[in-house]
């Protein structure tokens, strides 16, 4: 019989109800489960992190990604060391989103929780979602905030068995294209934080943050050395040693910098870059000849040539605090995505070192895997030589960035704006190197080494045995006949006769004549890479 109530019968059970009890039961437990993951290192952490000037992870994945496109995994992972405090999602966050309409995976370190230590799972969960991004073929976005591993989660035996492989983890493998990533170091960012800021094609750092292998607290007591977050790793550090490319003010500065970078790139090496409206330049082209002076000496701002030569508002810089006397920048030339390289005259006259040479060859290896066009701007005195530069690996650094100019399969244009001497020239993708198309202005000298030091190399006995004999004035009327001798053979003329060069252009017309050769460069054929790195 039914029991009665004060509403009525007790309507009949079925066997229905116990099941869909147990499964209102899951179903709340997985609410629970998911606010817990989306709380982060709970309120006093965050209010903690906020204080220290910056956003908790899950805001910057929101404000990278656009609106209503996050799809996260892992957000339940817990440690395999359970703590009496819940460290949720085991301190990362993994997901994919679209920026700008593309697909990218992203990985946004947890600072709010254990410091975001890595352990296990959370390298586990890291590893899965860079497998996806490059098996997906599609960009890597990597937020960096982390106090390096946890203890006791990677001591001892564990540390060897950390679920790290390194044939997927630091790029692409088995053949697949490779994808971009970029890394934004928001924080203290240490141990496989610092890693992913190292496999990143291009990392932004934010003014206070910090990226190094290990953090002050690990350096200290392994080796004696008492620092600062700043002075270990800190932007000045980190842009002297190529470690970031780009320091800005804010995070909101820093998200907008990685969407940028990857609008110049293809979301993976076997697709081409993509194309944007073209845009007329932010200087006339017609000023070039005044901007860049005819004596050799004379110092000007190569910006100031990129801005006649790229689209407006397109240039964006790579690395300009590593090996500052080269300018590498992605820029667009009538509204195709271009890498250029080219010598600063402001900086050591524009001579390469190895520090310049380190960067050139990992700007060239970037744009040629995915894709872009190379554009080099020759204004260069030579290779740095001396004592210092051979203890800094310059042989060994010129033949290594010679050699991957040498092997890329993306377009190559050279211009000489006015002068380009020795194995300078060459690591500035010089005709050995075999570019497309090879141009010089007529004001333009090349060759060996410049005039002076020629003069002074080759003829210098005989120009002291001449002011031994006849006294300085013959001397020095010697010295000016052989120096406009070098100068007459160091003029682009007699290379442009022999096919040395595919033409004397005039300034003004730089910008127009790289459009055009890229054009031609590229032919039918898909404009898509094929040098592997």
């Amino acid at each position: 019989m039914p029991v009665e109530h004060a509403g009525g019968h007790e309507p009949p059970t079925t066997d229905d109800d116990a099941p869909r009890a147990g499964r209102d039961e899951a179903l709340a437990e997985l609410d629970r489960r998911r606010a817990a993951a989306e709380a982060m290192g709970g309120d006093d952490a965050i209010a903690k992190h906020r204080a220290s000037g910056r956003m908790p992870v899950r805001e910057r994945v929101a404000a990278l990604v656009d609106p209503g496109t996050w799809f996260e995994i892992g957000a339940l992972a817990e440690p395999e060391i359970r703590r009496e405090k819940p460290v949720p999602g085991d301190a990362v966050v993994t997901g994919f989103g679209t920026l700008d309409g593309r697909r990218v995976g992203v990985i946004g370190i947890d600072a709010t929780a254990v410091a975001g230590t890595t352990a296990p799972i959370s390298m586990r969960k890291q590893g899965r979602l860079i497998e996806h991004a490059q098996r997906g073929g599609f960009p890597l976005v990597l937020l960096c905030d982390a106090d390096g591993g946890r203890m006791p989660d990677v001591m001892g035996w564990r540390f060897s068995g950390l679920p790290l492989d390194f044939t997927s983890f630091l790029g692409a493998g088995d053949g697949a294209p490779a994808v971009p990533r970029a890394a934004a170091v928001l924080g203290p960012s240490y141990g496989d934080s610092a890693l992913h800021a190292a496999t990143a094609h291009y990392v932004v750092m934010t003014r206070g943050s910090s990226v190094a292998l290990s953090g002050p607290s690990v350096v200290e007591p392994a080796i004696g050395e008492r620092l600062t977050d700043d002075e270990l790793g800190g932007p000045e550090a980190a842009t002297a040693a190529g470690n970031a490319h780009l320091v800005v003010d804010t995070e909101a500065d820093a998200l907008d910098a990685l969407g940028a970078f990857l609008s110049y790139l293809p979301s993976n090496a076997a697709l081409p870059a993509p194309v944007a409206a073209p845009r007329g330049p932010a200087r006339d082209p017609a000023a070039l000849a005044d901007v860049v002076p005819t004596g050799a000496r004379a110092g000007y701002d190569m910006r100031d040539v990129l801005a006649a030569v790229a689209d407006a508002d397109s240039v964006l810089p790579w690395a300009d605090g590593w090996g500052p006397s080269l300018l590498c920048a992605l820029a667009r030339v009538e509204g195709a995505p271009v890498g250029i390289v080219a010598n600063q005259p402001l900086v050591r006259a524009g001579a390469l070192d190895p520090e310049s040479l380190a960067k050139e060859h990992d700007f060239v290896d970037l744009c040629d895997t995915f894709g872009l066009p190379l554009v080099f701007l020759h204004d260069v005195p030579g290779l740095m030589i001396g004592s210092q530069a051979e203890r800094a690996g310059i042989l060994h650094a010129y033949e290594r960035t010679v050699a991957r100019i040498a092997r890329a399969a993306v377009p190559r244009v050279g211009v000489v704006l006015r002068k380009a001497y020795g194995g300078g020239h060459f690591a500035m993708g010089g005709r050995p190197t075999r570019p497309d198309f090879l141009y010089a202005w007529p004001t333009a000298e090349m060759g060996f080494m410049a005039p002076e030091t020629g003069i002074r190399t080759v003829h210098r006995r005989a120009l002291d045995r001449l002011l031994e004999s006849d006294g300085p004035e013959a001397r020095d009327a010697r010295a000016a006949e052989l120096t406009a001798e070098w100068v007459a053979e160091s003029e682009p003329w007699e290379a442009a006769a022999h096919l040395s060069l595919d033409d004397v252009i005039a300034p003004a017309a730089t910008r127009h004549v790289i459009a055009t050769s890229i054009e031609i460069a590229w032919g039918e054929r898909p404009q898509r890479t094929g040098a592997p790195g």
